[in-house]
């Protein structure tokens, strides 16, 4: 059992540093730069993937009402709002900055469980949200590549994960699954995004992307749609086979290899300040790895 718990983790791993590593080659090396085609491509390879696996017997999607359908529509709309803006945000910033940010969203999720759920929040988990905050809060004074853009996409982001983890956790138990949302999520991102494509402009500025003719950038968008999909699923099934606790750990010691993998392959400038606000938001991501732990 420990050693199938020690595979998933290092699959999930390879996965999220793989498809972060090759998004931001895609967005920042090659400058594809088209939202909606990008991630509307990535949608559509995940979702077919996954509409294949469940006719295969592979993975189990139930089919529900169309109450519960239109009652995940807000938290698919938020989906769209994540991948989005992600990805706007992930071309202009380095990819430490943009984990920095994400994980800020954690704020929001906690103050919403503190104020108005009147949930029980341990003081380590209050401690992680203040110093993530802070961390967030202090690197666009202290990026020494500050991107104003960059980081307005940053803030949707983390505001619509925020949004869309709360919406997620006050659904019923006996809905919709987690594969169920997932393939929901697909289904409206691909028909929204390829709607989206032409009244954008991005449908027509595409034809003068330089390397639209360019066998590697072809392999990097098939690659990033595959491990979109493997990255989704090895995520599920981290979740469903160990405790909060240990699954928050993986999640964080993938940040941490990304991260550092990702100064070595890709131009940033790290300054003390710089390097002292993504220390800190490490420190408060270890914290919530420590809360979660304790919780469990």
């Amino acid at each position: 059992m420990c050693l199938k718990k020690c595979l998933v983790g290092l699959t999930f791993c390879t996965c999220y540093l793989a498809s972060h590593l090759t998004n931001k080659y895609v967005l920042s090396v090659l400058k594809f730069t088209y939202p909606t085609l990008f991630q509307g491509w990535q949608t559509l390879v995940a979702g077919l993937l996954l509409h294949v696996s469940w006719k295969l017997g592979w993975v189990e999607i139930n089919s529900r009402s169309r109450s519960d359908v239109l009652t995940w529509l807000p938290a698919s709309v938020l989906f769209v709002g994540i991948i989005y803006a992600g990805s706007r945000a992930l071309s202009r910033l380095a990819i430490p900055v943009f984990l920095t940010l994400h994980n800020a969203a954690e704020v929001i999720i906690c103050g919403h469980q503190k104020c108005f759920r009147k949930e029980k929040t341990s003081p380590a988990k209050i401690c992680s949200a203040l110093f993530l905050l802070a961390a967030a809060g202090c690197l666009p004074f202290n990026d020494s590549q500050f991107d104003p853009d960059g980081y307005f996409w940053a803030v949707i982001h983390l505001l619509c994960i925020g949004a869309y983890k709360i919406l997620q956790k006050s659904q019923k138990p006996n809905k919709l699954s987690d594969i169920d949302q997932q393939y929901l999520n697909y289904l409206f991102s691909v028909v929204l995004l390829t709607l989206a494509a032409h009244p954008t402009g991005d449908l027509l500025s595409v034809l003068d992307f330089p390397f639209l003719y360019f066998y590697g950038f072809h392999g990097s968008c098939c690659a990033s749609g595959f491990l979109g999909f493997f990255l989704m699923f090895s995520t599920m099934k981290l979740k469903g086979l160990m405790a909060p606790g240990q699954c928050a750990a993986w999640i964080f010691f993938a940040k941490v290899i990304t991260s550092g993998l990702s100064m070595l392959l890709f131009d940033i400038i790290l300054t003390r300040e710089t390097m002292g606000c993504l220390l800190l938001g490490g420190f408060g991501e270890a914290l919530l790895v420590f809360s979660e732990r304790k919780g469990s």
